[in-house]
């Protein structure tokens, strides 16, 4: 039996980038979408963004940034949760705070933000000490995997694309963000996450007699207009992501 739909993750409020991946989702014909989470916070459109979503026929998991529009006051907010929560209504937030943080998509698939647990740590990719960011160990990997008995389970967060074999079988995969290449963290080590170009990103999963197929996409838009409304909402680095893909 077939089974195909498309990953979205972290599109920060980039209702552009989102606009353009719906679009391509569209025409590869894929009528099916889940969405990994962390979608309005940042400093640029989160409005526009939860219309679109809240308009889409899709399945949602909250991501940390999500949570975080929902269990504090705007004065304990960061820097990129406070503008967006600024933008949106009660219906909006209400519609946020009816997702649930994990969930199980069509008895297959296997939904979370960051981790089953967790939604601030990363899965598939570890920062060490000195700020790199790379692949984590196998064991690492499967350690939160445990429990977990769909054969494909889905992750963000880190808004690297990455697709990891667990040695039985079952496959991990990171769609990438939609919205956001590049970003600064300091937990748990100061470091930089860079996608390296400025696309949206998504993936497509098919299940083919029995056995998970992953493409990742990238997808070009307008990426100079969001660039713009980042560096005039006082978010240099993020507008240098949104141009290139690189912090930097």
């Amino acid at each position: 039996m077939r089974m195909r739909f498309a990953a979205i993750a972290d599109v920060h409020g980039n209702h552009l980038a989102l606009e353009a991946v719906l679009a391509d989702i569209r025409a590869q014909g894929i009528a099916d979408i889940v969405n990994l989470g962390d979608m309005l916070s940042g400093p640029l459109d989160a409005v526009s963004t939860i219309e679109i979503l809240m308009a889409l026929d899709a399945v949602h998991v909250l991501g940390n940034h999500d949570r975080y529009l929902l269990d504090r006051p705007p004065e304990k907010m960061g820097s990129w949760d406070r503008p967006a929560h600024a933008q949106l209504n009660a219906v909006q937030l209400d519609w946020l705070r009816a997702q649930p943080m994990t969930r199980v998509f069509r008895d297959q698939v296997f939904l979370c933000h960051a981790t089953p647990e967790d939604d601030e740590i990363y899965w598939l990719d570890t920062v060490h000490p000195d700020g790199t960011v790379a692949l984590s160990p196998l064991d690492r990997i499967e350690q939160f995997a445990q429990g977990v008995t769909q054969s494909l389970i889905l992750c963000a967060h880190t808004h690297l694309a990455r697709a990891v074999r667990l040695r039985d079988a079952r496959l991990i995969v990171n769609p990438g963000s939609v919205g956001c290449p590049g970003y600064r963290d300091k937990h748990p080590f100061p470091h930089v996450v860079e996608a390296g170009t400025p696309h949206a990103r998504y993936a497509i999963l098919e299940r083919i007699d029995g056995a998970w197929q992953v493409t990742f996409r990238q997808i070009a838009y307008d990426h100079e207009a969001m660039a713009v409304l980042a560096r005039r909402n006082n978010q240099p680095e993020l507008a240098n992501a949104l141009a290139t893909g690189w912090i930097k």
